[in-house]
């Protein structure tokens, strides 16, 4: 019997420290997306979670800034800041190219710098 509670405690302890592990893989950034609207919103959001590792993606329309929380070992910033551009949308370090830019909607065409 005393085998069977400390075999069942030791079972415990190494699923609550996977758990904590899982926990910890999580991490918060935040940086500036250009966009103007509600529809950049959606498509920013959208192009953030089409990353595998992707827990979570706000993009404020007033500050122009994405938070996210994202699983590290699965992704990096960088890795959504290229999905972003992608869909026409520039970040810090990386620029959409002209032709997807030209193809958005006219109230989404930021000023680009």
């Amino acid at each position: 019997m005393k085998n069977l509670v400390l075999g069942m405690l030791l079972l415990f302890v190494a699923f609550s420290t996977q758990a904590q592990d899982k926990k910890n893989k999580n991490a918060k950034f935040a940086f500036e997306v250009n966009g103007n609207c509600e529809q950049c919103q959606k498509r920013i959001q959208k192009a953030a979670f089409s990353v595998t590792g992707v827990k979570m993606a706000s993009w404020d329309v007033e500050t122009h800034m994405l938070t996210l929380v994202i699983n590290e070992e699965k992704c990096s910033v960088m890795d959504i800041k290229k999905a972003i551009a992608k869909v026409g949308h520039d970040t810090d370090e990386t620029k959409a190219s002209d032709e997807v830019y030209e193809g958005l909607h006219s109230c989404c065409k930021y000023t680009r710098k």
